[in-house]
């Protein structure tokens, strides 16, 4: 089968039946293959719900399926999702052979955030036959089936090609009542609480609802936030700057084990009276010589107006290779880039200065971004010495 790049207004125009009978025409063509599927770096229920229901579709046609991720699950209820629905999940590693694959598919990404995986992937020869996604399109990849709308959760997505007829839920099936009761899950934490929800989002859950797990799911989403978390969103109400109704607050330095703190801070500050978007951001270090230290942010807005992923492509630019820094959906977004050069550095003095010079850059183009004077604003700003920033 020719590739086919399909972007976003093209699927967007497509109508539901064309899109199922696209998805089963390729896996169809597959049928019997061993395929990956691709998730982003740090997968979230989202990513981990539909990646699941893809893996569950591919039976019918006999395709095998792997979960691969490059770097960790550590948000309280993405382990818990994984763990108590026993999704399988697989850790990349560089040494890993990929060769083995006769497709990669990817969900809830179109590879910007996986660009270690899509780097083996290309070094093993792997032909990218689907892509499915919520995102806007970004042109990555040259698939043979793409389905990437604006809508709520790529679980609604999935939760659509199931009605549709791709699998034939029974609700005595085990595996059946675990994804949807992850779908659910999906929908539930992309659209806020389906505070973000579309008519789309609500028929899945509706359909979803006669099949998931109920105290499963309440388990899952009543985990409790981790010391550290509790520690970084203190933080980031300490350090907060608050602008024409922006909270902005840079939390310093931070574990990659603890990355997930940032947008769960974000989520708080955005809740404060009188502020519709929130921006936290840290430098996250990791064990990885090349990602030592990489600048990390989240965006998290109530504002209607404001597009989050417009908004980070506008105020932070693309790196020298042309690609965003990063990018978002409907009330949500993130950024990350590489320190480069100035990672590491022992000295707690070399910390704390490279640490102001970045906190203020990110601040300085924010305050750009939306008109802020910092020196004539009435925004109100928290200072911190210099042995607050080290986590």
């Amino acid at each position: 089968m020719a590739k086919q790049k399909t972007a976003s207004t093209q699927s967007s125009k497509k109508t539901a039946d064309d899109r199922v009978a696209a998805f089963r025409e390729v896996l169809e063509a597959h049928r019997g293959e061993h395929h990956v599927i691709v998730l982003q770096k740090y997968p979230d229920p989202d990513a981990i719900a539909s990646a699941f229901a893809h893996k569950i579709i591919c039976r019918d046609y006999k395709i095998q399926a792997d979960i691969l991720y490059t770097g960790r699950v550590s948000h309280q209820q993405n382990r818990a999702l994984v763990n108590l629905l026993k999704i399988e999940m697989t850790h990349y590693e560089k040494k890993d052979d990929l060769s083995g694959y006769a497709g990669a598919v990817f969900v809830d990404t179109q590879g910007g955030t996986a660009q270690e995986l899509v780097k083996g992937l290309k070094e093993a020869k792997v032909p990218e036959l689907i892509v499915v996604d919520h995102h806007e399109p970004l042109d990555l990849l040259s698939p043979e089936f793409s389905d990437i709308r604006r809508i709520g959760a790529a679980s609604t997505m999935y939760t659509q090609y199931i009605e549709a007829g791709m699998l034939k839920v029974k609700s005595g099936n085990e595996d059946h009542v675990k994804l949807a009761t992850a779908l659910m899950h999906g929908i539930l934490t992309d659209t806020n609480g389906f505070l973000n929800a579309g008519p789309e989002d609500f028929q899945a859950a509706a359909f979803l609802s006669k099949h998931h797990d109920l105290e499963t799911l309440e388990y899952i989403m009543r985990q409790e936030r981790s010391k550290k978390t509790m520690e970084v969103i203190s933080k980031s109400l300490s350090q907060r700057v608050v602008a024409e109704s922006f909270s902005i607050a840079g939390i310093g330095y931070l574990k990659s084990d603890d990355r997930d703190a940032i947008p769960q801070a974000a989520d708080f500050l955005v809740t404060e009276e009188n502020v519709h978007t929130a921006i936290v951001f840290g430098i996250v270090t990791g064990e990885e010589e090349e990602e030592r230290e990489i600048l990390v942010g989240s965006l998290r807005s109530t504002k209607i107006t404001l597009d989050p992923d417009e908004f980070i492509k506008e105020v932070f630019g693309r790196d020298s290779q042309g690609k965003y820094f990063g990018g978002g959906k409907l009330s949500a977004g993130g950024f990350q880039m590489n320190i480069g050069f100035l990672s590491g550095g022992e000295s707690e003095e070399y910390q704390n200065l490279k640490w102001k010079t970045f906190d203020s850059k990110i601040k300085e183009r924010i305050f750009n971004k939306i008109g802020y004077d910092k020196k004539n604003g009435a925004g109100s700003q928290s200072s911190a010495s210099d042995s607050d920033v080290q986590a």
